[in-house]
């Protein structure tokens, strides 16, 4: 990990949301800060953007929600994961009761609208010989 202590050193943003477990690959960090999911100090967070100590990140998450983040320590290469949940201070507000019954709701939708699963080799054989094909 990377200390403060001179005044001038600074990560990558994609660098460290990868680092931070924020998003699970680097390539994912850099589409999210390329599709202006993501803004640091207030200001659109580009993926090659330096990060310092005391930067506030807004990360934009799906369902309208907005996760905030303030880097306490900086870090390039990859840590276990308890270390990197100390890297930033999650700043987000807990979902309101009402937050949380529509994401409930909203999974109970999407689970009834999505299709049942293509069979597999086992059942496509199955349902040939039903048909009476070879």
């Amino acid at each position: 990990m990377n200390n403060d202590a001179e005044g001038d050193v600074e990560v990558r943003l994609d660098v460290w949301l990868d680092v931070a477990c924020i998003f699970r690959t680097r390539s994912e960090a850099q589409k999210a800060c390329r599709g202006g999911k993501v803004e640091a100090n207030g200001q659109l967070g580009k993926p090659n953007r330096r990060l310092r100590v005391g930067d506030e990140i807004l990360i934009s998450r799906p369902l309208g929600r907005k996760q905030r983040l303030k880097v306490l320590v900086l870090a390039d290469r990859h840590v276990a994961k308890p270390e990197a949940r100390a890297l930033y201070a999650d700043l987000t507000p807990p979902p309101t009761a009402e937050e949380v019954e529509l994401r409930r709701q909203n999974r109970l939708f999407h689970a009834a609208m999505t299709p049942p699963h293509s069979p597999d080799k086992r059942q496509r054989r199955a349902l040939r010989q039903m048909r009476g094909k070879s």
